[in-house]
């Protein structure tokens, strides 16, 4: 009986302090990417993303997320880089702004780590993605980290004369930092 109830106030106090982590700090999170040019890897990043969570750790299967990436504010290494990936054969930035990652749900792995399994579109196509990260937390905040790997040409990024793999490799790495602070559950 003293077993059952020291287990029921370890569950109560572990669910009176459950927060959901949902204020998305833009200025200390980070969307990068690395991919491989003539076989060299080349790190980037996106300058400009506003990204949603609602993530509560003892509670994944309730969690949601989105983020939506403005693809004109790449940084692939030059102004010369940035130009070309904005254009039509690249990311197309004209006709389609915005690359887009939704997730549909959450599923623990044990530990610290997560999945988010969602929909990933760019360039008006959209595939099926799994993003696994990690979930820390430091003071009021949490922070999820992973990354996942995309097929450049399942979005038809890279076309014409760059659809050669041998200049640049189909697999792009995309890494992803999010710092948000906590909000407690409402009950």
């Amino acid at each position: 009986m003293r077993f059952a109830t020291a287990a029921l106030a370890v569950l109560a106090v572990t669910t009176a302090h459950a927060e959901e982590y949902n204020a998305i700090q833009a200025d200390k999170s980070a969307v990068a990417f690395v991919y491989r040019q003539m076989n060299v890897p080349v790190d980037g990043r996106f300058g400009k993303f506003a990204a949603q969570l609602k993530f509560d750790p003892a509670k994944p299967a309730a969690a949601s997320a989105s983020i939506d990436l403005d693809l004109a504010s790449i940084d692939a290494g030059s102004a010369e880089a940035n130009d070309e990936v904005a254009g039509k054969l690249w990311f197309n930035t004209k006709a389609h702004p915005t690359a887009r990652f939704v997730a549909s749900s959450f599923r623990p792995l044990g530990g610290n780590r997560y999945e988010a399994v969602g929909k990933l579109t760019i360039k008006g196509r959209t595939q099926d993605m799994t993003a696994p990260f990690t979930f820390s937390t430091q003071g009021r905040a949490g922070i999820a980290e992973g990354a996942l790997t995309i097929r450049r040409a399942d979005f038809g990024i890279g076309e014409g004369i760059w659809a050669d793999f041998g200049t640049v490799a189909n697999e792009v790495q995309i890494k992803f930092r999010l710092l948000a602070e906590a909000q407690p559950n409402k009950k």
